[in-house]
């Protein structure tokens, strides 16, 4: 007998049976319904202990009970729907009533109550031992033993020799901006298909940005656009300083062809893999090939230090000066003295602890995003207005969010899927807007992988799914149920 069927009485049904229901069932309420299976009303324990109360006996039946009108909702509603009516009315479980007027399923309040985020932190126990150390010998402050362990050991991982650990990737990105020699006036190359993070560094330089289109092969900078952008400056008489190189979603950008342009104009590479830790290029960490790489450890991102960034290169005298303007470019004298201008960029001791256990916990977490974006890929592969973010041949992504496109010819586009998925209590967000559309680069200059811009079609029919590698595969099954039916 399934739940539906145990909760489930008739008029003619006895008192004993419907209380010895009651107390199997154990969500406070029984289903009336008339001989044809049409739900009449909801029996909670205060309406059979009124009947006991008004002269009713064990083996009476529950033929005087009075009609009522109960809180129920149609098939098809969605979770938000039911969630705001059961809020309304005080109540925790909600009959789903079907076209036919039966009963389908009841919905209980903390089944449907859970929104699935789109990232969340994914701790484990190894973190806190680090954490413990650092309060058991006061190493609080920034700096300390967990924060040189943290980098020798992110260094040796993704096969670079020196990294600095600091507050964001944000700040990794400006202090790598800073160690490149942009200042006011100069120009960068940078993807335009990224989160702001990625360009406001060079604001804060006082330089310009010069936005690079995507390509369709891996959704990171086209080496054809990159082509056009240097051939048009060295044409006008000038040369960016640098060139940021964002490698989107775990995905790693086509760094040959990128990296022989810059090397062909002499421009040195700053590799904004924020998102891409864990992944690799032809078997070479993402993040180590230009001349500094930047990694984030921000609460949403592959492995987390709740806020946190690292800046990382083969060069000793770049993260040397990077150490030096993280902590305020302070001279060394016996007195407080300063030459220059510096930040205070460092990573503090307990946040690096955190970092030690997560980066032990690396390889595990990717596997799990690759996992889970293949656990939608399989589920959903019929569905043809559903593309999904490529992985070619030469990439080993860590899909640290399953990205896609919805295709609007069929009938729904990506704004209206998103909403949807929203009123089922699901996040889900476009892919990034491009920096060339953003108000704030108005007027910035901006090269197409060809005649029309990649990135532009991206964002407009992008969207990301719940992507979490702790997400329980129950989730993933929801989301998929919520996606394939409102497509089809």
């Amino acid at each position: 007998m399934n739940k539906l069927d145990m909760l489930t009485v008739h008029r003619q049904s006895k008192l004993r049976e419907a209380l010895s229901r009651m107390d199997q069932g154990a969500t406070g309420l029984l289903l009336l319904v008339d001989a044809g299976g049409r739900f009449e009303r909801t029996v909670t324990d205060g309406d059979l202990r009124r009947l006991l109360l008004n002269g009713a006996t064990l083996e009476d039946t529950l033929e005087s009970m009075s009609a009522m009108s109960s809180h129920v909702i149609d098939e098809g509603a969605t979770r938000r729907e039911a969630l705001d009516l059961m809020n309304q009315h005080g109540i925790n479980h909600l009959p789903v009533i079907g076209k036919h007027g039966q009963v389908v399923s009841i919905l209980d309040r903390k089944e449907i109550d859970a929104q699935i985020l789109l990232s969340t932190p994914h701790m484990g126990d190894t973190e806190r031992l680090y954490v413990e150390e650092a309060f058991r010998t006061n190493w609080i402050a920034p700096l300390g033993p967990n924060v040189d362990a943290f980098e020798r050991e992110l260094a040796q991982m993704v096969g670079v020799r020196h990294a600095a650990a600091l507050s964001s990737g944000t700040a990794a990105l400006h202090l790598g901006l800073r160690l490149l020699g942009v200042g006011p006036g100069d120009k960068v190359f940078c993807s335009t298909l990224t989160f702001a993070a990625s360009a406001n560094p060079i604001a804060y330089q006082g330089a310009e940005p010069v936005f690079i289109d995507s390509d369709h092969e891996s959704w990171n900078m086209s080496p054809q656009a990159l082509q056009r952008a240097f051939e048009a400056a060295r044409r006008e008489g000038w040369m960016p300083k640098a060139v940021v190189i964002v490698c989107l979603y775990g995905q790693s950008a086509d760094m040959d062809p990128l990296m022989a342009l810059c090397n062909e104009y002499g421009v040195p590479v700053l590799e904004d893999a924020a998102e891409s830790l864990g992944a690799t290029y032809k078997g070479k960490a993402s993040g180590t090939f230009g001349r500094l790489g930047a990694y984030s450890f921000n609460g949403n991102k592959i492995i987390t230090t709740s806020g946190g960034g690292m800046l990382v290169s083969d060069e000793p005298d770049l993260i040397a000066k990077a150490r030096f303007l993280s902590t305020q470019a302070r001279d060394p004298a016996p007195h407080y003295q300063h030459s220059e201008i510096g930040f205070n960029y460092r990573m503090s001791n307990i946040l690096a602890g955190v970092g030690r256990g997560q980066l032990d916990v690396l390889r595990s977490r990717v596997e799990a995003r690759r996992q889970v974006f293949q656990a939608y890929r399989d589920a959903l592969m019929d569905l043809d207005c559903i593309t999904w973010m490529p992985e070619p041949e030469w990439s080993y992504s860590t899909h640290w969010l399953t990205a896609c496109t919805i295709d609007p010819r069929g009938g729904v586009d990506r704004q209206t899927l998103m909403k949807h998925l929203a009123a089922e209590l699901i996040e889900a967000r476009p892919l990034w807007k491009p920096m060339h559309l953003q108000p704030v680069f108005q007027g910035c200059r901006y090269f197409a992988h060809d005649s029309d811009s990649v990135s532009d079609q991206l964002f407009e029919q992008g969207l990301c799914l719940p992507s979490g590698s702790n997400m329980p595969a129950g989730d993933i099954e929801r989301i998929v149920t919520v996606v394939r039916r409102f497509l089809r």
